[in-house]
């Protein structure tokens, strides 16, 4: 029916919806934003990845390890930066209900 790669650019769609609105909440932690953006880098890398791999070695990405690591780092740093966006983000908040919980 669909093939891979027209079902993988069709999840670009409600990746995209997911940022708008978490973007328009103002409530999800920066850090973690960027880290949510920084998928799309991992996205705009791994595509033209995938196609170098395939023209000059005749292989998938997943067959080409160097080049796949490196493609995946994106992934690992995009991983990364959503941990500590949320992690931030408790840290504040436990700290200020700490905080007022002493000044009652």
């Amino acid at each position: 029916m669909f093939s891979k790669d027209t079902l993988f650019a069709l999840s670009l769609f409600p990746y995209l919806g997911f940022l708008w609105f978490i973007t328009r909440s103002q409530q999800t932690p920066r850090l973690a934003l960027i880290g949510f953006y920084t998928l799309l880098v991992f996205v705009g890398v791994t595509i033209p990845a995938g196609i170098y791999a395939k023209v000059h070695y005749g292989e998938s990405l997943a067959n080409v390890d160097w080049l796949h690591g490196s493609a995946e780092s994106f992934l690992t740093l995009s991983n990364i930066l959503v941990v500590l966006g949320f992690r931030q983000a408790i840290i504040a908040r436990e700290q200020r209900s700490h905080k007022s919980a002493f000044d009652d």
